[in-house]
This record gives structure tokens, sequence and C-alpha cells, in this order.
């Protein structure tokens, strides 16, 4: 297993994602929409719940960084899905034979 490196998020960012799960949204939707992990958000929310939410300091995250952010997680995802589905032919071929 691959360790993903760590991101770095403005105040504005993480707000913006306990807003919406605040406002309704799952979490699941939330986090796959932003490229997250669930208990990252979790941190967050637990965080600004006792007021401790912090930022990554004077870094402006964009929303083309936010998307590329998805998009990479996503990307991440998808090899990790390739690879199984690798293994499970190369496992169903080999008893065909």
């Amino acid at each position: 297993m691959t360790k993903i490196p760590k991101q770095a998020y403005t105040i504005e960012f993480k707000e913006l994602a306990v807003k919406r799960v605040a406002d309704g949204q799952p979490i699941s939707l939330v986090v796959k929409e932003l490229g997250l992990s669930d208990q990252t958000l979790r941190n967050w929310i637990k965080a600004s719940a006792t007021g401790k939410l912090n930022g990554a300091g004077n870094k402006v995250i964009t929303p083309e960084a936010m998307e590329l952010s998805r998009l990479r997680a996503e990307v991440a995802r998808l090899k990790r899905e390739n690879e199984i589905i690798k293994k499970a032919a190369a496992y169903f071929a080999r008893d065909v034979l």
C-alpha cells in the first residue's frame, strides 16, 4: 500500500467542507467530491465544534488546485480498482485452463 502524501488545506477550504456536512450533505458524498479521507473530514468537524479548526497558513488553494487534488485521488482509487480486476482476471483465467 502506498502512502498518500500529506495535504495542506486552508481554513476556508476546511470550513467549506464542514459547512456542507452541517447543511445536510452526507460525509461520504463530501469526501468523494473534495478528494478527502472520511476521517480527515470527521476530525475537521470535531475541531470546528470545539473552535479549534486551524488552517494551513497563508497558502491559497485555488479551485484548479482543489480539482487537481480531487482528480489525483480519483486516479489513485481507479488504479487500485484496476489492480484488483487484473488479479481477479488472472485468478479466474488460471481456473479455466
